[in-house]
């Protein structure tokens, strides 16, 4: 059926609600790519083929959903009513699941997730979860996947049709009112980006979704995209008609399989409804949605870079003398928001400005959703509300560091982020806070370090995975960008000068001001910040030839102690056979053979390898 007006959609939305059983079993299972990589496939088959054989087909019903958020703990599997949660399942749980839980309503000790000596029961009470704001990111674990009408029984496109019955202009000073700001890293307040798309002459004017999404470790735009992609659909029909488009894109990279195949399915099922097309709910307005798929360049992250993708050129960025807002796509007036920035417009139209400025810091307003990975012990991804600080993220929701080592360090932002250190871990999250440190907002990314991580090196790896996502239009950042990591290189070889400081520092500065894009303009971040907060590690490098984190390995020295039992193990283990020695005798290490591998470090039970 065509829903034709916002009477009519509140008739469907109502007869979904009436059909919905609220006590009936259900087996929520997380389907988002984390968990297809954990298993989750053969967990739904494996209950699908239980409730068969035992008959419950109809009473007890399972759900694909997406991303739970709490990836270290995938596959994840929820049993509602009663929202008992449990933790990374395999197939050979499901037949004492079903058995016990569902048809006996008893609760498997053993499968609940626990903190310290303490299993929990459901998630909510789950310390991951507990101390979360959830807003955009709320809704994956209620909605199946490919189901629009589970995104419609949890208020979806109750802001479409809201804002169907506004002035345009009323649409774009509540989106200014509310505060909200583009998540894809710069943080420009997204009101007075449209406000200028919808005052430029010209015409057709263009709407996009930027999940061009290349940062390493994070997956935020991705999982919203594959678990709730209508909630991104329906801010960008919303924002369309505030500014008078009629035609929008989906930039979503070809790496997103599952994410293109669920956009597409979302978008075919809102033109059957009627959210998308000719005369929308009977308003009047027109418009529709294609996807283009990106090849995978970082660099088409960024604005101009994208805009020349999408029209079937090099992603290579233009200079910003002329705005987005007047000349984007086709030279027309475009506005571009990443996908969380466009997952946020349905809660302000829905809740009003006033409701959303109520969350969030005195600049920076609502949530921000963070992939949550590194060296801590609860890895996800996390919605929390801006200003929250780094060490309720880290040590609250994020358990502390794996094996209660000490905290060193954050990277936030992605590989242009600056690491932000343990004195500043009282440091609120928003977007001027970060800055201020060097660092940045970025997409999400935050990358979480012990006391093992050499910053040295940190930068070292940001600066070449930035080396190979360098368009290479410009030469501050293409050729900046190879002469830091040379030096880089030299320091950790043991080669270094202290002078190479201030060549990184002058360097930096010049790519700052002269490169052409945010990829150049913020790659020298890690460079930087490391050096200020972290200058003693680079001069212990330089001056006494040694890394105090023992990871780079021409400056490693692997020795056998005392403690040698002979027990043969590291011999065996040793690509080179530089370790020798009789059985139940002290061994020794040949360092003209020794690779620095660290295999004989890993294998040795009794503490006799020192590593320096």
């Amino acid at each position: 059926m065509k829903i034709t007006s916002t009477e009519s959609f509140e008739k469907y939305k109502s007869d979904i609600l009436a059909k919905r059983d609220s006590s009936k079993k259900t087996i929520v299972i997380c389907s988002e790519t984390s968990c297809h990589a954990k298993g989750c496939t053969s967990v739904t088959e494996k209950f699908q083929q239980e409730i068969q054989e035992k008959s419950l087909a109809g009473k007890v019903h399972v759900k694909k959903t997406g991303c739970h958020g709490f990836c270290e703990m995938g596959p994840l599997v929820v049993v509602e009513p009663e929202m008992i949660c449990y933790v990374l399942v395999k197939p050979t749980d499901v037949p004492e699941i079903i058995s016990k839980t569902v048809m006996g309503g008893e609760v498997l000790e053993k499968l609940l997730y626990k903190e310290g000596d303490t299993r929990i029961t459901h998630e909510r009470d789950i310390p991951f979860y507990k101390y979360q704001t959830k807003l955009i990111f709320a809704n994956n674990r209620k909605i199946e996947l490919g189901s629009i009408e589970d995104y419609i029984a949890v208020g979806g496109y109750s802001g479409l049709a809201k804002a169907l019955t506004m002035k345009p202009e009323h649409i774009v000073e509540e989106v200014k009112k509310s505060g909200l700001r583009g998540r894809g890293g710069g943080g420009f307040p997204t009101g007075r980006k449209w406000e200028s798309v919808r005052n430029a002459s010209g015409n057709p004017k263009y709407v996009i979704v930027n999940c061009d999404e290349g940062d390493p470790g994070a997956y935020m735009d991705r999982s919203l995209m594959e678990g709730n992609p209508h909630s991104v659909i329906e801010g960008l029909i919303i924002g369309a008609y505030a500014i008078g488009s009629n035609q929008g894109w989906i930039y979503v990279r070809e790496e997103y399989p599952l994410a293109v195949e669920n956009v597409q399915l979302a978008l075919k099922q809102a033109r059957e409804l009627g959210f998308l097309g000719k005369d929308i709910l009977g308003s009047g307005f027109d418009f529709d949605v294609k996807v283009f798929r990106g090849a995978g360049a970082f660099v088409s992250g960024e604005s101009s870079a994208l805009i020349k993708s999408l029209e079937g050129k090099v992603g290579e960025p233009i200079p910003k003398y002329i705005h987005m807002s007047e000349k984007g796509l086709h030279d027309k007036p475009t506005a571009l928001n990443n996908v969380e920035t466009w997952a946020n417009i349905p809660f302000i139209i829905n809740n009003g400005a006033d409701w959303y400025r109520t969350i969030g810091s005195e600049n920076s307003k609502g949530t921000k959703i963070f992939s949550l990975v590194g060296n801590v012990k609860n890895t996800g991804l996390v919605e929390v509300p801006m200003g929250i600080t780094l060490r309720d993220i880290i040590f609250k929701i994020g358990g502390g560091i794996k094996g209660d080592k000490a905290f060193k360090g954050v990277q936030t932002g992605g590989p242009s982020g600056g690491v932000i250190p343990a004195q500043y871990i009282d440091t609120p999250v928003d977007f001027d806070a970060l800055t201020k440190l060097g660092s940045m907002m970025g997409s999400g990314g935050m990358i979480v370090m012990d006391e093992n991580a050499c910053m040295v090196d940190i930068s070292k790896y940001f600066l070449n995975f930035l080396k190979d996502e360098s368009c290479g239009k410009c030469v501050p950042c293409r050729e900046g960008i190879k002469q830091e990591l040379s030096i880089l290189e030299r320091i950790t070889e043991g080669k270094g000068v202290e002078s190479d400081l201030k060549a990184l520092e002058d360097i930096s500065r010049l790519m700052t001001d002269a490169s052409l894009c945010a990829l150049g303009t913020s790659a020298p971040n890690p460079v930087l910040t490391t050096i200020k907060y972290f200058r003693e590690e680079y001069l212990t490098h330089i001056r006494d030839k040694k890394c105090p984190a023992g990871v780079c390995k021409a400056l490693i020295t692997y020795t056998i102690n005392e403690k040698c039992t002979g027990c043969g193990l590291c011999p065996r283990v040793c690509p080179t056979s530089a370790i020798s020695g009789e059985l139940k005798k002290l061994h020794t290490l040949d360092q003209a053979k020794c690779i620095k591998c660290g295999a004989c470090f890993d294998v040795c039970n009794f503490k006799a390898i020192d590593k320096r």
